[in-house]
């Protein structure tokens, strides 16, 4: 028996999917069809794939070509499954002429002619249509988000809104933003869909105000600072088909998406127990450290560790409790534990005290370990007692990761898909609501 294997991203699968993989089934008995994971093809900067694995591994077994499907997951997997599966032959699109003759090694490699005049990219393009993107804010994550949009296709950010008409003109300049303006009524007019970078207190009224103008919303975290606040705006947008997402841009990055999965496959056991941490100094005079502007550090760094422990525990915990250092009515560091029925967890923040900056996951057979800082996460290790099974995995964290979450953003809306698994809706509202019990002071010391 002749067996032959092949890869492929197959999205948006086409004409051409099908004839090469009617090309590389007549060249043996057998065929094998790798079909890229969704973090492997964001580890590659691949972000404009409009189906995700499940859909593409379908289309691929409706053709009726292949004889068995499998995931590609990381780099120099093929090699792997090549002695794997007794491979005799590798099949790959002329395309890549050349790009895997290192592979004669271990098979033959054939190029098979692709099918002219079509392609995913050109079916995209011709499909695909640009949302234009208002920015609310022009300040530092402002300024990170219009260089991130452009690896993400889909989008173009035609517009800026500050209250200040000046700074809006600037940022419009600097980043080549046709429109700028400071009357948000006008501001909406222009876009499909808004995100919001402006101060903390401000995000709710400008997502309110929004979803009411019909506009699609992506919200900075903190996406609000009431549980209340937040229910109700998504349960508008669910009422009106619009997508509301918080920018959570860790929870969107393929390496904590693929730690949140290792977890739940049970690969540490049950979960007993997670430390998340993080510090950033901060000197004044800065929003951070102004109780006005509902600065602290609770306030500006929770949702993301919070973030963490609520993908691994969930939303159900029994009590939790918090302990803050002030300064001038500022949180300048605060721990919070967290009681579960079955686990503990815990997080520490500062901006006038330094952490390491790092997550452990404890479970009943092993633990997970992300170094710091491990809300850009682009390693982690999962340890056991037997140090020799001990494994580490490395992902690329490309730019400054807000690519991740617009990826996610724009997917939603082109799919029209209004609830996003890697950070559902019901667990942003279980951030807010304990930032929201931490402001309110309950189960709270000054220390």
């Amino acid at each position: 028996m002749t067996r032959v294997i092949t890869y492929g991203t197959y999205d948006l699968l086409h004409q051409g999917h099908v004839n090469l993989l009617r090309r590389a089934k007549e060249l043996g008995d057998y065929l094998i069809v790798g079909v890229t994971s969704d973090s492997f093809d964001r580890g590659r900067g691949k972000l404009n794939v409009r189906n995700n694995v499940l859909e593409r591994v379908e289309a691929v077994r409706r053709t009726g070509y292949a004889d068995e499907i499998i995931i590609e997951d990381y780099l120099g997997q093929k090699i792997d499954d090549i002695q794997k599966y007794d491979v005799d032959i590798f099949a790959i699109g002329s395309d890549w002429e050349g790009k895997f003759d290192y592979l004669n090694e271990f098979c033959k490699v054939v190029y098979l002619p692709r099918t002219q005049g079509v392609s995913s990219t050109m079916l995209r393009a011709e499909t695909q249509e640009v949302y234009k993107v208002g920015i609310v804010g022009s300040g530092r994550i402002a300024n990170r988000f219009v260089p991130e949009s452009k690896v993400v296709n889909g989008i173009d950010v035609t517009s800026v809104y500050d209250t200040n008409v000046t700074n809006a003109k600037e940022f419009a300049t600097k980043h080549y933003v046709e429109a700028y303006s400071a009357d948000f009524a006008e501001f909406l007019s222009t876009v499909d869909a808004i995100y919001i970078a402006s101060p903390h207190l401000t995000h709710y009224t400008y997502a309110k105000a929004a979803l009411e103008a019909g506009k699609h919303v992506l919200c900075e975290i903190p996406f609000t600072l009431s549980a209340t606040e937040a229910k109700e705006l998504y349960d508008y947008a669910d009422a009106h088909n619009l997508v509301l997402l918080e920018a959570s841009k860790t929870a969107y990055c393929p390496a904590f998406c693929h730690i949140t999965t290792l977890v739940k496959s049970g690969i540490i056991g049950d979960v007993i127990d997670v430390k998340a941490s993080l510090s950033k100094m901060v000197q004044a005079p800065t929003r951070e450290l102004d109780a006005s502007q509902a600065g602290g550090a609770m306030n500006e760094h929770a949702p993301l560790p919070l973030m963490s422990i609520i993908k691994i525990l969930g939303t159900e915990y029994k009590d939790i409790s918090f302990y803050s250092k002030l300064e001038n009515g500022v949180d300048v560091y605060t721990r919070a534990n967290i009681i579960y029925p079955h686990a503990t967890a815990s997080v520490t923040l500062g901006i006038g005290v330094k952490t390491e900056g790092n997550m452990v996951i404890s479970g009943t057979k092993g633990y997970i370990y992300v170094p710091a800082p491990w809300w850009l996460t682009s390693f982690f290790e999962v340890r056991y007692e037997d140090q020799t099974k001990n494994k580490k995995y490395f992902y690329s964290y490309d730019g400054d990761g807000l690519r991740y979450e617009i990826q996610e953003f724009i997917s939603m809306i082109v799919n029209n898909r209004r609830s996003c698994y890697k950070l559902r809706r019901r667990e942003s509202i279980a951030i807010a609501g304990i930032i929201e019990k931490f402001n309110k002071k309950e189960n709270y010391t000054e220390i």
